[in-house]
């Protein structure tokens, strides 16, 4: 694997890239890097495409640009249509994963002739709601939710770099159990609750994940959270659109992302966006982090999807 700054949609974005043949964009998701895709690139590479997975807006050495604004949809389905043609290409097969995946669907969606085939892991393909997100929490009573405590400038940014070893122990390895801010520990939880490492991420990796996000704080990554509203406005066009190109998804049958109020439904009626989908996979005792906790599975369905599509 290699690794490079390409200038992009007004910004620069940082790559990690091997292979030659097809291009594949691997988006990551939030609090994430490039470096999530570490056990997917050289794979998908060896199968005979061209893989290149970048940190995403806000987060690691891209560039973070300072208005909530400039985190739109728009904007991030922008970064990916102007990294292929930044990297001489005309089409891609793109993937993604949280985060990434809405990216990685509304791609296909705005852009189908540029966005060939699409796959998603984790996060289940838009449908748009008859009204705004949060609005639709709030009209629900509740108040709790992740989303809606992320949206507060500054207030999830000092909760989370305050201790970022502690952050990304009670992210990332299963510290945090609910999608709900409960009780006096905000969003991570109890800090004397022991997080043990698990084995699917070494010591090297969570330090260096560590290390990027002391360096470069939260904000970019909750940015994100901040445009959910103003996702929900800027799609109107799309409304009830379905997404034509061969899909793929993937999950973690114990994710709560899938399995919580809002992602488990959309699992179920998938294929009312996705009227090609090819393959739904939901594996076993896996979690949310599935291309990292599970990486020969997710490797051996995306290798297969890819090859079939190709």
């Amino acid at each position: 694997m290699s690794s490079r700054m390409i200038a992009a949609n007004g910004i620069e974005m940082f790559v990690t890239e091997q292979g030659s043949g097809p291009l594949v964009l691997l988006c990551h998701g939030w609090p994430e890097l490039s470096d999530s895709w570490r056990h997917q690139i050289p794979a998908i590479a060896a199968a005979g495409f061209r893989v290149v997975a970048p940190d995403m807006r806000g987060y690691g050495r891209t560039s973070a640009p300072d208005s909530i604004e400039a985190y739109s949809i728009f904007d991030l389905v922008g970064d990916m249509v102007a990294l292929v043609a930044a990297l001489g290409e005309t089409r891609a097969i793109i993937i993604g994963h949280d985060w990434g995946a809405p990216v990685a669907w509304h791609a296909a969606l705005f852009r189908p002739d540029i966005f060939t085939a699409v796959g998603g892991l984790s996060v289940p393909p838009p449908w748009r709601g008859r009204e705004r997100p949060l609005d639709a929490l709030a009209n629900s009573g509740i108040s709790d939710f992740y989303w809606q405590y992320f949206q507060t400038p500054g207030v999830a940014e000092a909760e989370f770099e305050r201790d970022v070893a502690f952050t990304m122990g009670a992210l990332t390895f299963g510290g945090v159990s609910s999608l709900f801010v409960k009780g006096d520990h905000g969003f991570l939880g109890d800090p004397a609750k022991i997080r043990p490492r698990p084995d699917w991420v070494s010591a090297d990796e969570h330090a260096y994940v560590i290390e990027t996000y002391r360096r470069t704080g939260f904000r970019g990554g909750l940015n994100w959270y901040r445009n959910i509203d103003r996702n929900w406005e800027l799609t109107a066009p799309w409304h009830g659109a379905q997404i034509h190109q061969p899909a793929i998804f993937i999950a973690g049958a114990k994710d709560a992302v899938v399995t919580g109020i809002l992602g488990g439904k959309r699992v179920t009626e998938m294929e009312r966006v996705l009227p090609d989908l090819r393959r739904k996979l939901i594996i076993e005792g896996a979690g949310h982090w599935i291309q990292q906790e599970r990486p020969n599975e997710v490797n051996a369905a995306l290798i297969a999807f890819l090859n079939e599509v190709r």
